[in-house]
């Protein structure tokens, strides 16, 4: 393999998350992306595992965007000894900022349970890492623009291009010993309410694209599955809890639930946003409204329109769980894997006045994915909690490109790659969209196994 590049598939490789992607080059190595694992316990548990390349050796990370399964694993890259710039957008690392102070909280809370309830292990449990970890995180953000080249080590550069996934995500094209890799990220939809749409991809040696949703296409946007939910259940006197992603799902289930109203075609009560970092996430996607470069629309002004009511301290949000008239509730997380929604839930899920609307992807093994497929009991906080309230689940929120989009997307490319390295899939998800692109496209495409190693260029 020498002298040439390789790149080495360290994560998201036949499941959905932990996005780690590590090129070598003259010598240098890139991690791009650095996510955490999510939803089944033996996925959570090669969080602990060693990468499988050593930390301090890597010159630089590429960050594609500020999700959780893209930049969560960062904390723990530098903790075992990782030094070296972390190449993002301004948006991304003001987002990222946010996610990571809330993951290290949420893992100390949950260490600390552990040793409370003395379930764990491990004498005593950890966490992953802690908030002393994050912060050694932020000075190594090293924020760029769309379309600059940008020098990583002597061999390598990288080049960001808009995703329209959420605010600030990228796309990244990665020059190596003179071959060029173009990674997807998690690429966003051409009609993504607030954001612009994904630039089209240049030309690659090698690309690796994610596919999320590689095996099906989403219905149109239409409100009216949101509408009906929330009209019939204020109508029977119950309240609505939408679990949702605090970057960017937040953003865009306001924006429905404004212009519904707005349009008369829902009720007008209250709507709470309950959760910090959800609150922290918006005043970022508010400042970057006045910026043009930073692939938001223009015309964000219903940010500031006072359409929610805040909820920032804990005995406000343990007020909502049971709701004294009925109302419309956001809260995090999305997959209801952590945060105060899974109180929300404890306490709303057995009254069938109730409705649970899942507005974003449920990974294998997080409790979304059990209510998305109609389980009749789900177990929080230790004790088995009854499903009797409606569960619907509302697929046109969307943020990730279908297949159709996902296939458009790579055919813009000027020249077919050498190889598409098929990614950030469940297994049926990523073997049908290789099966597309061959079929399509006529081009290469496999999906990887986890630490596979490959040639490009």
């Amino acid at each position: 393999m020498s002298g040439h590049p390789v790149l080495s598939f360290l994560g998201a490789a036949g499941t959905v998350t932990g996005s780690r992607f590590l090129l070598e080059a003259g010598g240098a190595q890139v991690l791009v992306d650095a996510g955490l694992y999510q939803g089944l316990a033996d996925l959570r548990r090669r969080n602990w595992e060693p990468l499988g390349s050593d930390p301090a050796a890597l010159h630089a990370v590429v960050l594609t965007h500020a999700h959780l399964d893209h930049c969560g694993y960062l904390p723990r890259l530098v903790k075992d000894g990782f030094r070296g710039r972390v190449v993002c957008t301004r948006e991304t690392a003001e987002l990222a900022a946010i996610v990571l102070r809330d993951s290290a909280h949420l893992q100390e809370e949950d260490a600390a349970y552990a040793n409370r309830a003395g379930f764990s292990k491990h004498r005593p449990a950890l966490p992953l890492y802690d908030a002393h970890d994050v912060e050694q995180v932020l000075p190594l953000f090293d924020q760029v623009e769309y379309g600059r080249r940008i020098e990583l080590a002597p061999e390598i550069a990288v080049r960001l291009h808009r995703a329209g996934h959420i605010l600030g995500s990228a796309t990244a094209l990665v020059e190596a010993a003179g071959a060029r890799v173009q990674f997807s990220g998690d690429l966003g939809r051409g009609h993504h309410p607030l954001l612009e749409p994904p630039e089209d991809p240049p030309p690659a040696d090698a690309v690796v694209v994610e596919s999320t949703y590689g095996d099906r296409r989403h219905p149109p946007p239409d409100d009216s599955v949101l509408a009906d939910t929330v009209t019939r259940t204020i109508a029977r006197g119950g309240s609505v809890l939408i679990p949702a992603f605090a970057v960017d799902r937040t953003e865009i289930v306001l924006l429905a639930l404004h212009r519904l109203r707005l349009e008369g075609r829902i009720p007008d009560v209250p709507v709470f946003v309950d959760s910090p970092m959800a609150l922290a996430t918006l005043e970022v996607y508010r400042s970057a409204g006045y910026r043009p470069a930073s692939g938001l629309r223009p015309g964000a002004e219903w940010l500031r329109d006072g359409i929610f009511t805040p909820v920032r301290d804990a005995q406000g949000s343990e007020r909502l769980n049971r709701p004294t008239r009925p109302c419309i509730i956001v809260s995090a997380s999305g997959m209801a894997t952590g945060g105060r929604v899974v109180h929300h839930l404890r306490h709303q899920l057995p009254d069938p006045q109730n409705a649970v609307v899942l507005t974003g992807y449920q990974a294998e093994g997080t409790r979304g994915r059990q209510l998305a497929d109609g389980a009749q009991q789900v177990k929080m906080h230790g004790r088995y909690v009854p499903v009797r309230a409606e569960v619907v689940v509302d697929t046109t929120m969307s943020v990730h490109a279908d297949a159709d989009e996902l296939v458009g997307w790579l055919s813009r490319m000027r020249q077919p790659p050498q190889t598409a390295y098929v990614v950030h899939g469940e297994h049926q998800a990523a073997t049908s969209l290789a099966a597309r692109i061959r079929a399509d496209l006529g081009w290469p495409a496999v999906v990887p196994w986890l630490g596979e190693r490959v040639v490009v260029g």
